[in-house]
């Protein structure tokens, strides 16, 4: 045993570090609430579950695996639609390439056409189908700007807007 003497706390100190009444009151049933709470959770647990802890894991097995499945057919679902999504975005991307080639090939036809050459026609293409707009010098010219879009591969159709101004 240790003989030496014990320093004396000091009175502040001891103060300090002594609880009060209220809080050695209150300490008690906090500890007795919480286990009270959580008997009064588990008995609403097992309320009324006869099944055995196998039969349990099995359910929750069961129903996880209903879940997956779910899943899988909602993600299946959401790939169709971006496939095909895709596929329209490539169709409409493909639609504009190949609108921009007959309008490249009218206007190369248009330019090397010795009577249309000068003439500002202006050439728009959709699905195909040809927009000729501007003016001409006479109703043959008008005709011949129509046979020269219609000649492009690809062409669906031609509306000729073009309007005739003698000069």
């Amino acid at each position: 045993m240790d003989t030496r003497p014990t320093p004396a706390i000091p009175p502040a100190i001891r103060r300090a570090i002594r609880p009060t009444r209220r809080a050695a009151q209150t300490a008690r049933p906090a500890p007795l609430l919480a286990l009270l709470a959580s008997a009064v959770m588990l008995q609403a647990c097992n309320r009324n579950d006869s099944r055995t802890v196998g039969q349990k894991v099995d359910d929750s097995v069961a129903r996880t695996e209903r879940k997956a499945d779910d899943i899988k057919v909602d993600a299946r679902e959401a790939s169709h639609e971006v496939r095909q999504s895709m596929g329209n975005a490539s169709d409409n991307a493909a639609n504009k390439t190949q609108d921009l080639a007959i309008t490249t090939q009218v206007k190369s036809k248009l330019a090397g056409d010795s009577q249309l050459s000068a003439l500002a026609i202006n050439v728009d293409t959709a699905s195909g189908r040809v927009v000729l707009r501007g003016v001409t010098p006479d109703t043959a010219s008008r005709s011949r700007a129509t046979e020269l879009a219609r000649a492009v591969d690809g062409v669906s159709a031609v509306d000729n807007d073009l309007s005739v101004q003698a000069r």
